[in-house]
């Protein structure tokens, strides 16, 4: 009897060995992938975007793989340089706006041209497509998630609304791109370019009068509480631009998980993923004009016949892009024509 219990207990010891073993093996196989991006946890990239596509890629994996998200930039760094932390290592995804690095990626800038964007999702659909097809050599270095837009800029001013082509006229105005600083120069603005962190401040100090901000991230800025002027645009207009959005990843770390993993982020890569996204941001749009409603600030909406004015004074930047592109060695016609097809 004795012989048998002692046989039973070593029995039921190893198997718990092989248990611990088979389970600090299972733990020390969970990929947990860095997240880096440049807004706070209250905005929609984060609530919204980023913290739902990692948790399913979580449930995708069974737990295997998960993410350790880093928002407001810290890890340290720039907006400006997340694109490069994804490309060296520093982080393993990022999510940001490569046109804050002026000139670096032109090709995906017909994206952010005056009066492209007729809709976020549709819109950010079509970016995958066209810049996955022209514009991959700007992007090399990272493997793009998906790409996306906002729900487009709209003018917020803190003295004094813009209604017409001569409000422009030396009003500075913050710029997130090298298209939006060129449209608002073809205003008769003065664009400030600054990242998105900055603009609150600027604002409530008067360095910049008002600002090119989607209402989608005014509530995590609180832009509603400094900038009291909203200026909108008859909503047959098209937007008045737009922001290009990259969510990439290391390619190294990609191509160190095995099969199953990589379908796990396959899957969840792609045009879809980029239109989920930019529903996403379409409908967050509407929650944060509604703080500004609720304030009783004052909103415009310029009608049609002055858009045109405002259309017709930007033309010299969509035939200046045309010409960098081609510069670069691209057919720029071609690809503007591409990109106002995949948008209809």
């Amino acid at each position: 009897m004795n012989l048998t219990l002692a046989s039973i207990f070593k029995a039921v010891l190893q198997i718990s060995l092989l248990a611990l073993t088979a389970g600090t093996a299972i733990a020390q196989d969970v990929v947990t992938l860095k997240v880096h991006h440049f807004l706070p946890p209250s905005s929609t990239a984060h609530a919204k975007f980023i913290v739902p596509w990692c948790d399913k890629i979580a449930k995708e994996s069974n737990n295997r793989m998960k993410c350790q998200i880093y928002p407001a930039m810290q890890l340290g760094g720039t907006p400006a340089q997340l694109f490069d932390q994804a490309k060296d290592g520093v982080a393993d995804i990022i999510w940001t706006v490569p046109g804050y690095q002026a000139g670096r990626f032109t090709v995906s800038e017909a994206f952010e041209l005056p009066f492209i964007v007729t809709s976020t999702e549709k819109g950010s659909r079509a970016l995958w497509h066209y810049a996955t097809k022209n514009a991959m050599q700007e992007f090399k270095g990272v493997k793009p998630i998906l790409f996306h837009l906002h729900d487009g800029n709209l003018l917020h001013t803190a003295r004094k609304q813009i209604k017409s082509l001569e409000d422009f006229r030396g009003a500075k105005v913050r710029a997130a791109t090298r298209q939006s600083t060129k449209m608002l120069t073809a205003l008769e603005a003065t664009p400030v370019p600054m990242p998105l962190p900055q603009t609150p401040e600027s604002l409530a100090k008067g360095v910049i009068d008002g600002a090119l901000i989607p209402w989608e991230v005014s509530p995590a800025l609180k832009l509603e509480e400094i900038a009291q002027f909203h200026t909108e645009l008859d909503p047959s207009s098209g937007q008045i631009s737009n922001s290009v959005f990259i969510f990439a990843m290391n390619p190294a770390k990609y191509n160190s998980l095995p099969p199953d993993l990589k379908k796990v982020i396959d899957a969840n890569s792609g045009p879809e993923a980029s239109a989920w996204v930019g529903r996403v941001f379409a409908e967050s749009g509407l929650p944060g004009r509604k703080i500004a409603a609720d304030r009783k600030n004052i909103f415009y909406t310029v009608p049609a016949a002055e858009v045109q004015r405002w259309q017709a004074a930007s033309e010299g930047v969509v035939a200046e892009w045309v010409k960098d592109v081609t510069a670069k060695g691209y057919d720029g016609k071609k690809l503007l024509e591409e990109a106002k097809a995949l948008m209809k």
